[in-house]
């Protein structure tokens, strides 16, 4: 019996000492020195942040070029011609069917490409209210929910997406603090009307801390979710350009060219 009892205190012992195997992460995207573009960290995570200003700044959306949806930024790239110079940083921007089209309202030099789309289904997109990063004639931004865009002046340019991830000030009803489905994110915040932060997460991250870094870091009261998983950047002075996924449609902001009214 004290045999027993000596084999089984052995055992207990060797079990107390084994420890279980860690939950694997999610991986982290590598950082990158910014060059239009800063670095900032928010509630121990770290997001690339990039400002558009319209007093110094263009900006356009584009989805395709002439041979169709473009997919990558050396596509959006080749499409520049002599602008390309000029080019501050570029993104995905609102979300798209598989062969890289939008699926919600999608307007570039105040033509429409795609309605605006009031749909409910699953995913994202339809996690309502979702919304629409519109641009004035004169470079001024707004985030609009989708269902208020008929009643809106008709933009220059926009793009639909979702959801919302700061609304008036408020995050999305939906959002958990920090739930547990964490992702590499992007979206655009409005922080006046002439300033908008272009905003993507170097590591995963969920909904709540996403929305709480556009809203308490940067001054957004309303924010718009781009994408997740594939989001990407493309930072030309920083020597950055995400490519690990095919994208749709895309945001580029560039230095306002010279004026030559001389």
């Amino acid at each position: 019996m004290a045999a027993i009892r000596s084999s089984l205190l052995l055992l207990f012992l060797a079990l107390a000492g084994c420890k279980a195997e860690p939950e694997p992460t999610p991986p982290r995207r590598e950082a990158v020195v910014a060059g239009h573009c800063e670095q900032r960290r928010f509630e121990g995570s770290s997001f690339t942040a990039c400002r558009y200003d319209a007093r110094r700044h263009e900006i356009t959306l584009a989805f395709e070029d002439a041979q169709g949806p473009m997919r990558s930024f050396d596509r959006l790239g080749a499409s520049l011609g002599n602008r390309r110079g000029r080019l501050l940083f570029a993104m995905n921007a609102g979300m798209y069917d598989d062969q890289g089209r939008p699926i919600g309202l999608h307007v570039e030099r105040g033509r429409q490409r795609h309605a605006v789309n009031l749909r409910s289904g699953p995913g994202n997109f339809h996690l309502k209210p979702n919304g629409v990063f519109a641009v004035a004639a004169d470079g001024r931004v707004s985030i609009v929910k989708s269902e208020d865009m008929a009643a809106a002046p008709r933009p220059r340019w926009a793009t639909q997406s979702g959801p919302l991830l700061v609304i008036d000030g408020k995050l999305h009803p939906r959002f958990q603090a920090n739930g547990p489905s964490v992702h590499i994110r992007n979206g655009v915040g409005v922080a006046d009307a002439r300033t908008a932060w272009f905003v993507i997460s170097d590591e995963p991250v969920s909904f709540g801390r996403f929305a709480r870094f556009f809203r308490d870091a940067l001054g957004c009261r309303n924010a718009l979710f781009f994408d997740g998983t594939v989001s990407s950047l493309w930072d030309p002075a920083a020597g950055r350009q995400d490519d690990g996924y095919p994208i749709g449609p895309m945001v580029a902001v560039f230095r306002k060219a010279p004026d030559r009214k001389r």
